[in-house]
Formats: structure tokens, sequence, C-alpha cells
């Protein structure tokens, strides 16, 4: 007993750490594909793109200087005004560029948002892609080994044929099952290609590259109850904190056209040069003296209607968001508990099928005794090896989709 339990141990073992090692490999997969994926390279350009342009809103109007040439000089008392210099620099009411550049912000970081949306959705097409491949691996194993498992029952049936405890009809009924056999393997080999393709084009990867696959699915679960999920769903969907950030952005512009509706202020400063002119009667410090002038001016908005359109058009696309964000959890909602339905059908599926795999398995193992006395009942052999087929390839489907059910829930959670 102790030999037989050290045995189990590590196969156990062995299973465990197989996983563990595909596990890594698919976590790998995930870094590749987010460092390699040319679309989610696009989203995040576009949010740089956006963030670049809050300095360009937050810095006040560049200074304006000015130089005059009088073609006709003025004659002053000090002498002719030959030309002048002039600078000056505009502000803002105070808290207008501020609130602009929050605005700009926000708008980033909604933009970062979806940038993390489609990283996650990348995520869950990867995982959906790696569990379907796991699928067709193992049905492509499973599938060889019933071809092996009917090429011996068609030696038994031939056997029973020569000792005429059987029909040639035996043997005819294997040949055309192996034949529906290998049709379905030749299927799922063309399938086990295409998901490497696209498995490999969603990391950017060579078609060509080894994707590393576990030896038996571990089955992936839930940690938190059904609401507790979906209440960290509205608070982490990167979905509804897009909205949220495309909200905060449109209420900044808001207060940031209120502002507009103050004036702004200018202040600036003049230099004026002058000639010297031949006056004795003139101070010789008074003689050809350059003139300085301060100015402080004041911009006020008289026109105020499109700062009123600008206040309405920002109100507006609040009330609007608000009622997106409502909508967009009502959809995750409704995608939540498919995808919970999915998950808990996958668990009863995988314990169903355990079950009835072991079933079909002794049944088979009964009738294979009884044809190997008597030769009788070889179409019941061949219905029961039919079901064991089926039930290990269902077995494996479950585990597959009790998986990807689990990463699309992931990805409603803005995992």
């Amino acid at each position: 007993m102790k030999t037989i339990g050290l045995i189990i141990g590590v196969l156990f073992g062995l299973l465990i750490s197989g996983n563990s090692y595909a596990q890594e490999y698919l976590d790998k997969y995930l870094k590749t594909a987010a460092e390699n994926n040319p679309g989610l390279k696009a989203k995040f350009n576009d949010y740089l793109s956006v963030v670049e342009k809050a300095p360009q809103i937050g810095t006040i109007p560049d200074p304006v200087v000015a130089f005059g040439y009088f073609i006709s000089p003025v004659e002053t008392r000090v002498g002719p005004q030959n030309f002048v210099i002039s600078a000056a620099q505009t502000f803002p009411w105070f808290g207008k560029l501020s609130t602009a550049e929050d605005a700009v912000i926000e708008l980033a970081n909604s933009k970062l948002e979806v940038f993390e949306d489609a990283r996650s959705k990348l995520f869950y097409d990867i995982k959906s892609a790696y569990y379907n491949l796991y699928f067709v691996q193992k049905g492509i194993g499973i599938t060889r080994e019933n071809i092996d498992i009917l090429s011996t029952f068609r030696q038994l049936a031939l056997i029973k044929l020569e000792s005429g405890k059987a029909s040639a009809v035996d043997e005819l009924r294997v040949e055309m099952e192996i034949a529906d056999i290998e049709d379905q393997l030749a299927y799922l080999l063309d399938s086990k290609y295409q998901l490497e393709v696209k498995f490999n084009n969603l990391l950017n990867v060579d078609n060509q590259s080894e994707i590393v696959l576990p030896t038996v699915l571990l089955n992936e679960g839930l940690s938190f109850s059904r609401s507790q999920l979906m209440d960290s769903i509205a608070a982490n969907n990167h979905g509804i904190k897009q909205i949220e950030h495309r909200i905060l952005s449109w209420e900044n512009r808001r207060y940031s056209a209120r502002k507009s509706e103050g004036p702004s202020f200018s202040i600036g400063l003049d230099y004026i040069n002058v000639g010297k002119i031949d006056n004795p009667s003139l101070e010789l410090s008074q003689n050809g003296k350059d003139v300085f002038l301060a100015k402080v001016g004041i911009s006020i908005p008289l026109y105020s209607r499109k700062y009123d359109g600008m206040i309405q058009e920002a109100s507006f696309q609040i009330e609007s968001a608000s009622f997106e964000k409502i909508d967009k959890v009502n959809q995750l909602n409704t995608l939540f508990e498919l995808g919970y339905r999915d998950f808990r059908d996958g668990e009863r599926r995988i314990a169903l099928y355990i079950k009835q795999l072991q079933l079909a398995k002794n049944a088979l193992d009964i009738l294979l005794a009884e044809y190997s006395t008597d030769g009788q009942n070889f179409e019941e052999v061949l219905r029961m090896e039919r079901k064991v087929l089926k039930y290990e390839l269902e077995l494996d489907k479950a585990r597959a989709d009790n998986n990807a059910a689990v990463a699309f829930i992931d990805y409603l959670l803005g995992k």
C-alpha cells in the first residue's frame, strides 16, 4: 500500500509539475503578446499622443514682440522718434488653463483605459486559443489511440471469423469505424494548424513557433462569489473606467468654458528710440532721451454666446456618457451571467464525463470479454467504443470550456 501511495504521489507531482511548466509558458506567451502585438502598440501610441496635448493646452500664450519704424520720424522736444520695440504677455483668467489641462489629462486616462481593455481582450483571446489548442491536441492523441484500439478489434474479429464464431460483417464494421475516425482525425489536424497560426499571430511571432501545451489541463477556479464578482466588474472593468474618465474630461471642459467668461489680462513694455537734435537750450541729459512705456490691458469677453455653447455641449456630453455608463454596466452584467453559466456548466460536465467515461470503459471491458468468449454482440462493442471516445473528447472539451469561461470573466474584471 505504501508503494502504491508513493507511486500515486510521484505521478501527481509530475502532473502538477508539468502543468506548472505549461502555465509558465502561457504567462510567457501573454508577456510576448503584450510586447509584440501591433494592435496593442497602436492603442498605446494613441494614449501617448493625447498625453502630449496636455502641455500644449496648459501653457500660457506666447509673448508678443513687435518692432515699429517711423517712416516719417515724429519730432519731439527732445528729438525725433526713430523706431519702437514693444513686448506684451497675456494671462488668461485664473484656473482656465489648469482646468483645460486637466480635461486633456482625463481624456488621456480614458485612452489608457482603452489600451488596458484591448490588452485584457488580447489576453482572453490568447487563453481561449490556448485552451482550444489543448483540446484539439488531446483530441488528436485520443483519436489515434482509438484507431489503434479499433485495429486490435479488427484483428480480434478476424480471429473469431477464422474460428467460425463471428461474421465477416464484424470486420467490415471495424473498417467503416476506422474510416470515420480517420476522417475526424484529419479535421482535427487541420484545426490544430489553423489554431497554431491564430495563436502565433496574436503573439506576432513566426507561424511555425512551437507552442507548449499541458499534459492535462487543470481547472481554473473563481475566488469570489457571484455577487462579489459583479461588484468587482462594476469597479474594475476598463470599459466603465474609460467612460468615467471621459465624464471627468467633459466636466473639466465645462469648468474651463465658464472660466473663459472671465477677463484675461496683459502686461507689456514699449521702448521708443529717440534721436539727438541740435538744440543748445536743451540739457545734455534730455537730448535724444529714449522713452519707456509700461502697459496693462484687460480683455473683456462681451460676446459670450460661444462660451455658453461650450458649456451646454459639455453638459450634454456628460449626460450622454452617464447614460452610456449605465448601459455598459447592464451589458457587462448580461455578459457576466453568460460567462458564469458557462463556468458552472463546465464544472458539471467535467464531473459528469469523468463518471461516464469510467462507466463506459467498464462496460467495454465486459462486452469485450463476452465477445472473446462467444463472438456475439460485436456491434455493441463498437458502439461502446464510440462512447468511450466521445466521453474522452467531451471531458477535455469541458476542461477547455471551463478555463475559457474563467478567462472571459477575468477579461470582464479587467485582468
